[in-house]
């Protein structure tokens, strides 16, 4: 379609006609990043953003500063070179109302192959959904919380106080040791370890946590703990005021259990859906 006019913000059929994709409209504009339709992302209907008002927090372990690097401290320009160009809105067909053309920031990096539909972490021994166009394979390196990773992401945000990036995130690994795993019955305390790591690690303080989620589950089968909140937090220099994460602790039946991390910042909410849509999907290998 060549634009949906005054049609309100939500998600429409991708403008460009890849099959069984969505894109979001604003209002105004497009996304730059395409989603599959499904649970979460239908068509025609969109996500608000929740963000609760910042109190005071500091975090317990202050690393590189209180800023949120790509899940690794210090691998973040090494690893992946990413250019940032500017994209036209419309150039690829995508109308709006608006005569002015929107300019958005499109990162390049790792793609996968062509006719990948999912993402198989054979070291955490999981599997769950390519997202597709916009999102790509995450190659830096592995974070404190896991001894590999694998996974996709796109960057939000250049560049961040702390000279990182800010990036949208679904990713996985085994969880290293040292986070409170001692076998089946262990995912609450491993994952509440997990949590308090990644809060402190990542993200910009002081901020302040809600929790939507902290239940025990079932992925594929296999026992399993989820963990999924909102953080928000008032600090210049970032674009977004707030994210909405999950953790998943997942008993493979490996010596180590599988984690997988999912984290939408507030500025891409209308994706907010795609983090039950993933979870729901996983297979243990």
């Amino acid at each position: 379609m060549s634009g949906p006019g005054a049609a309100p913000p939500g998600y429409y059929p991708d403008p460009d006609g890849a099959p069984g994709m969505v894109r979001w409209w604003d209002g105004g504009g497009w996304s730059d990043v395409l989603t599959p339709a499904g649970p979460g992302v239908s068509t025609g209907r969109g996500e608000t953003a929740h963000r609760p008002a910042p109190s005071p927090w500091q975090p317990a372990v202050p690393v590189r500063g209180h800023g949120r690097t790509p899940w690794v401290v210090g691998a973040v320009v090494t690893a992946v070179v990413v250019l940032v160009v500017a994209v036209v809105v419309g150039t690829t067909g995508r109308g709006t109302s608006n005569p002015s053309p929107t300019v958005v920031a499109v990162p390049t990096g790792p793609t996968f192959a062509p006719g990948t539909v999912q993402i198989v972490d054979e070291d955490a021994g999981i599997a769950y959904p390519y997202l597709g166009d916009g999102w790509y394979q995450y190659a830096l390196g592995a974070p404190l919380e896991t001894t590999s990773v694998q996974g996709q992401y796109f960057i939000t945000q250049d560049t961040v106080p702390d000279g990182g990036e800010f990036i949208a995130q679904i990713t996985s690994g085994p969880v290293a040791e040292g986070y409170g795993w001692s076998g089946a019955g262990s995912e609450q305390a491993t994952i509440e370890t997990l949590a308090e790591s990644v809060r402190a690690n990542y993200y910009p303080g002081p901020n302040e946590r809600e929790v939507l989620r902290d239940e025990a589950t079932t992925v594929d089968g296999a026992p399993a703990w989820v963990y999924e909140f909102v953080l928000s937090w008032d600090t210049a220099g970032y674009d977004a005021t707030g994210e909405r994460a999950a953790l998943v602790v997942i008993d493979t039946g490996r010596a180590a259990p599988a984690l997988l991390y999912l984290s939408i910042p507030n500025t891409h909410a209308e994706l907010y859906g795609v983090i039950d849509r993933v979870i729901g999907a996983v297979d243990v290998l």
